[in-house]
């Protein structure tokens, strides 16, 4: 399909394929930009799900890229209504970081109501959602966080907030059934003590040492974020509900581009949430 595209956003993974250090193969030229939201101009044979002048938001395609333009080449099978409650901004703001946080909880954690979930990094990107989708679903929460961020994860539903800068993590709790990683580091590493035998550690940043998974007898792995019209639907769903906090954190035009990566990499002040760039 082609999109017309009205706001893309800006993601860390911008950064890496600009720098040449995708985790993916990213042959040259390209265009830089995967989360996207807009208009459908045109539809390929076989597409019966959009039609022409449908709305949509999501992601260009497998190799997160051709999102910072002004039409983009989209698969349909990436791509959902985007919910008639939102902008094209906050749309363009959630595709990846959305279904990152709904997959780890639930495609890979595997969780249900009721158990407990310890999520790392809660005031970031990702983790502010999941803190939000495990609120949703009925899971007992548990967040690492620094001082400044606390009352925000309280607002979003976070049950339990540790302020790490005050205590360490792995004194405070034991036998949660899933950590979800969003930091990486020596925070993986603790994560292992916290959980239950038979628990799950999912990392979204990097690879859990398969010796200590072993040693305390849990699943740790890592994953790469697969955006699909379904997994979109779960989010679609909840902001229909009016059931999602969209954090936006700056709005940038297409041509801020540069502006927009100073500020992924801290040469420009950083805001917290999505940077996104707009066409209008």
């Amino acid at each position: 399909m082609i999109v017309k595209v009205r706001a893309a956003g800006v993601g860390p993974w911008d950064g890496w394929i600009r720098a040449g250090n995708s985790a993916l193969p990213q042959p040259l030229p390209l265009i830089l930009g995967s989360d996207i939201s807009g208009d459908v101009v045109a539809v390929g044979a076989g597409v019966t799900r959009f039609k022409v002048g449908d709305d949509v938001y999501g992601v260009t395609n497998k190799r997160f890229c051709g999102g910072y333009a002004q039409y983009a080449v989209a698969k349909a099978s990436m791509l959902d209504h985007k919910p008639v409650s939102i902008d094209h901004v906050a749309a363009a703001s959630l595709p990846v970081i959305a279904v990152t946080a709904w997959q780890a909880l639930f495609d890979q954690a595997g969780l249900e109501k009721g158990q407990t979930v310890l999520i790392h990094g809660s005031a970031g990107n990702v983790g502010a959602y999941a803190v939000q989708f495990a609120t949703e679903a009925g899971l007992r929460t548990i967040c690492t966080a620094s001082s400044d961020d606390i009352d925000s994860i309280v607002a979003l539903g976070g049950e339990t907030v540790i302020d790490y800068t005050k205590a360490e993590f792995d004194d405070e709790i034991r036998d949660v059934d899933a950590v979800i990683d969003l930091v990486g580091g020596e925070t993986q590493t603790l994560s292992f003590r916290v959980l239950k035998k038979g628990g799950r550690l999912i990392s979204a940043v990097s690879v859990p040492d398969q010796m200590l998974a072993v040693q305390h007898q849990v699943l740790a792995k890592f994953f790469l974020v697969d955006v699909s019209t379904e997994s979109l639907a779960h989010i679609s769903s909840l902001i229909s509900r009016n059931a999602l906090k969209v954090n936006v954190g700056a709005t940038l035009r297409f041509e801020q581009a540069k502006e927009a990566h100073l500020m992924l990499e801290g040469h420009l002040p950083r805001p917290k949430g999505k940077i996104v760039l707009t066409t209008d």
